[in-house]
């Protein structure tokens, strides 16, 4: 059933990890997560031993990431994005684009681009992964456990030759926003914009462990807007949440779609829902 605090009102979505695990990519706090270190901001400008080893591990998870497709959770918001308030998500594997959902903030960067630290070229990572193939047969073939952000658990990594900038020579790097890196400015702003326009705030599959995240969570509960967290397991916003459902982001969604059909909400979904 859909919460009554939701009832009447355009919400703005936020999503997390939680929301891509029934396409195959994994979270990284959920049951049966795989323990990660991930490189930090500072470790990759460190050294060319550092990007070497980060980008022999994304290489191979880009050759498994490619091939994720949207799930029935990135269907149904799309199919309703008309009447939502907005979509920001935290994830960096560009499924909800691929969905058809338009105007996506996409807080942490898109894994499908590359930019040039040095120049500030941006690339599409499909060319720079050819390249990569080039330098290096056969590497994208390891067998190694996919990780959350599109690398995998591999350890050896020595012998990877670097691909640079075409344009300048420069250091090389996903679109993303790493570990210790900040969101842009103009980024977090459009968020807040959005909060403070949307009349309830609904988190998906997020524990909200990061501040990118849990500061738009706080912001809407300061604004005293209907939060709605729906996640497995606690997070870092359920003392701020109106309602929390510890439970998956399919199945609840699922749940909700006959008291949407039922107009409980202003939400009108499409006749062509996946479920």
């Amino acid at each position: 059933m859909v919460p009554d605090v939701l009832a009447g009102r355009r919400w703005l979505v936020l999503t997390g990890a939680g929301v891509s695990t029934d396409s195959g990519i994994p979270d990284y706090r959920g049951p049966g997560s795989i323990a990660r270190s991930p490189m930090t901001f500072q470790e990759f400008l460190g050294s060319d031993d550092n990007r070497r080893r980060y980008w022999a591990r994304a290489h191979v998870g880009w050759s498994r990431m490619r091939g994720a497709h949207p799930n029935p959770t990135h269907h149904w918001l799309a199919e309703r994005q008309e009447a939502l308030a907005g979509l920001i998500t935290q994830n960096v594997d560009t499924l909800h684009e691929q969905a058809g959902h338009r105007g996506v903030i996409d807080l942490h960067g898109r894994i499908d681009r590359v930019r040039c630290l040095d120049c500030g070229t941006v690339s599409d990572r499909e060319a720079v992964h050819r390249r990569l193939d080039a330098l290096n047969p056969g590497w994208a073939a390891h067998e190694a456990a996919i990780l959350p952000d599109g690398d995998v658990a591999l350890e050896a990594t020595d012998g990877f030759v670097l691909a640079t900038c075409e344009r300048c020579a420069g250091r090389l790097k996903p679109d993303v926003v790493f570990f210790g890196e900040s969101v842009p400015k103009d980024v977090v702003a459009r968020c807040f914009s959005l909060v403070d326009d949307a009349e309830a705030l609904v988190v998906l599959g997020s524990s909200l462990q990061v501040m990118s995240g849990l500061r738009f969570v706080r912001h809407a509960a300061k604004r005293g807007k209907p939060i709605v967290i729906v996640n497995r397991g606690q997070t870092r916003g359920d003392d701020l949440a109106t309602v929390k459902i510890d439970h998956g982001v399919a199945e609840t969604l699922q749940s909700w779609v006959q008291d949407l059909v039922g107009g409980m909400t202003r939400l009108a979904p499409r006749a062509n829902t996946s479920w």
